[in-house]
């Protein structure tokens, strides 16, 4: 596939922009996020469903207060992890909107255990 050459036309904008085409920008794979962002980002995704988000204080014990005060405890992370993990479509749920493996999250749990 021959490569577009952008030309900016008198009004300053890109010929292939005018032709209603789009460009596609490639990037080099992220390398595994810290253990902490993701599960911070995976909290993010579980508090978005207030069911969810009830279920996970039901199941791990944890008051709104607690999860607030523990947000940087790594022990309070892995919880949430962990939540994740004993719950499969959650799991996959959450990965899918961090752009991960189920794996990396259930790895990043590991890894804030220890």
């Amino acid at each position: 596939m021959p490569l577009a050459v952008l030309s900016p036309s008198r009004d300053g904008s890109s010929d292939l922009y005018a032709l209603g085409k789009s460009l596609t920008i490639l990037r080099e794979p992220s390398s595994p996020a810290d253990p902490q962002a993701l599960a911070l980002g995976a909290l993010g995704w579980l508090l978005q469903s207030e069911s969810r988000a009830e279920r996970l204080l039901s199941l791990t014990g944890l008051t709104p207060d607690a999860l607030r005060a523990g947000i940087g405890d790594p022990a309070v992370l892995a919880a949430v992890l962990e939540f994740l993990a004993a719950h499969e479509p959650d799991l996959v749920g959450a990965a899918e909107a961090l752009g991960v493996a189920p794996a990396v999250l259930v790895g990043a749990a590991r890894e804030l255990q220890a």
